[in-house]
This record gives structure tokens, sequence and C-alpha cells, in this order.
């Protein structure tokens, strides 16, 4: 059985041979399984290609892919999968938090007729921030349906060929390729592994960066937030022509009592942040339209390393 392993990469030069080392030992120690490493750069500032050149050069069973500048983790894994010819695709992270005796779990899981399964660790080893963050994150998919009930969600997970096919089809420019999977295969699972310290540095998401993937699983593949937004825009006319008969009630049955100045600017800032707030929902989704009718790529590729010229692909 030949597996790909994915592995986008940012500033893991120092990370990288170590991840990679551990993915051969283990793989030299299981028999029937062949392996083949996609390594993607992603405009890593340092000598992050240099590494994988030099991994490349060591092994033919490893691809190195440079894509020509920091496109987010989401486009480095697409651009990965156009390589990967495995009969079963993994994703890892390139910082060695994943360990690599963890592939074979998920594919014994894949075995029994699962698409797509995530590694869930009951301890994370992350900052109290990126926990909360990630928390969050999984409530609001699996809120507007992008994500299984009970299913924890990773970047350490495994996909079938029919599942990896189904993605390679996938062209928007706002990536989400779980979220995809979600809407074709209903055959999800978890393995319960464990969750290490990184072997050195820090994690390169930001506050910015958590924002952008928490809008991408609101508005890629649901309308729940334009159907609150009408719900929200229907309340407040209620909300309105409630306070305008009071006004007029009170008016009439008091008419020496000056009209309101307080209440009325109240009302006009309220009314004005929730029309505000809806424009601003309609105009991400019309910016995300106009993007991708303009054919914006997912990602650009400058280089690769082992590579067969008649294999050769881009998005």
């Amino acid at each position: 059985m030949l597996v790909s392993i994915c592995i986008p990469c940012y500033r893991s030069a120092k990370t990288l041979p170590s991840v990679v080392e551990e993915i051969r030992r283990e793989f030299a120690a299981r028999e029937g399984y062949d392996y083949q490493l996609v390594l993607v750069n992603d405009g890593s500032p340092d000598d992050t290609y240099d590494v994988i050149m030099e991994l490349c050069r060591e092994d033919r069973n490893i691809i190195g892919v440079d894509l020509s500048r920091n496109y987010g983790q989401a486009s480095a894994k697409m651009a990965a999968l156009a390589y990967a010819d495995g009969d079963a695709v993994v994703y890892m992270d390139d910082d060695g938090q994943h360990p690599a005796a963890g592939i074979f779990p998920m594919l014994d899981k894949l075995a029994e007729g699962y698409d797509i399964v995530y590694a869930r660790f009951p301890a994370k080893h992350h900052s109290w921030f990126k926990r909360f963050t990630s928390k969050l994150y999984q409530k609001v998919s699996e809120w507007i349906g992008n994500k299984p009930k009970g299913i924890s969600v990773s970047s350490f997970t495994a996909w079938s060929r029919m599942a990896a096919d189904a993605v390679r089809r996938y062209k928007s420019p706002f990536p989400a390729a779980g979220l995809y999977l979600n809407k074709i295969t209903g055959r999800v699972a978890n393995v319960d592994m464990e969750h290490r310290d990184r072997l050195a540095g820090e994690s390169g998401y930001t506050l910015g960066k958590l924002i952008g993937l928490t809008m991408t699983a609101l508005t890629n593949f649901s309308i729940i937030p334009l159907r609150l937004a009408s719900v929200v825009g229907v309340a407040t006319a209620v909300v309105g022509f409630v306070t305008a008969v009071v006004m007029v009630i009170r008016k009439l049955i008091h008419p020496n009592i000056a009209a309101g100045f307080t209440t009325s600017i109240a009302t006009q800032l309220f009314i004005g942040g929730v029309i505000m707030t809806i424009l601003g929902i309609l105009g991400e989704y019309v910016g995300r339209i106009y993007m991708t009718v303009s054919d914006l790529p997912q990602y650009t590729v400058r280089r690769t390393e082992n590579v067969p010229e008649k294999k050769e692909k881009q998005p």
C-alpha cells in the first residue's frame, strides 16, 4: 500500500529533518507499506526549501514543492495533493507534534470503510489561546453544519483515495478541504493519540489567521449567516414598528410630552449598526464570489524536486 504523506512547511528548517526521519523509520518497520512524502514550502523566509532539496536528493520517494509566496496552510495542502499518488493521503504538521506512529491506526480506520479520519488529542500541548480559539472554531463549524457532531477536527488527518480525488476537483481560491469533504461524505471517524511538544519554534497561527479560518467556515459552504441577517433584519423592523406605535399612542395620551431625543438617537444607532452588520455579511459573500469568478489561483508553484516532467501539475 502506497501512502502519500503531505506536509505543509513554514519556518521548519530545524524540525523537518527529524520529522521526515521519524516517518521513514516507522515505515521501514512496517511490512506492506510504502511511503511518498510531499513537502510543500509555503513561502518560508528561512532556508526551509534548501532543507527540502537536500532531503529530496537523499530519498527519491520525497517530492519537494516550492510555492511562489506564502499562501497559507490550506492552499499548501491543496498544492501537496496535486502530487499525491498514494492509495491513502495523510496530512501532518512540520513541527514534530504529530507522532508518525499514529499514521497506521488512522490507515486501519480507513480500511474499515471511513473516508476521513482525524487524530483526536485528549491533551493538546498548545497555549490556552490556541486551545480556546480551536474549540470556538470547531463549535462554529458544528453549528453551521460543516462538521459532524461529536467529531474532533485536527490537522493530522487521513483521507481515502476517493476523498482525495474529490478534493482535487475543488478549485475555490478560499480552500477549506475538510469542510468540502464533509459535504461529500459522512464516513468520518476519530483516532485518539498523543500530542507532543514542538521540536522547535512557535506556532505560526495568529489571531488574524484564526479569524480568516472562521470566516471561511462561515461563508464557504453555508448560507446560515445570510439567513441570520434576514432574521435580525425582520426582528429589527418589528421592534421599530412596535416602538413607533408606542410613541404615537404615548403622544396621543400625553400631548405635552416632548419627543425623546435620547431615545431617537439610540434607536437610529441601533438600526444603523444592524444595517452595517448585514451589509458587511453581504459584502463578504459578494467579495468571495468576485474573486472566485476572477479565477484567482489557490497557489502557484515556483519549482519542484523529484517530479517527472510529465507529472508536473498546476491548479
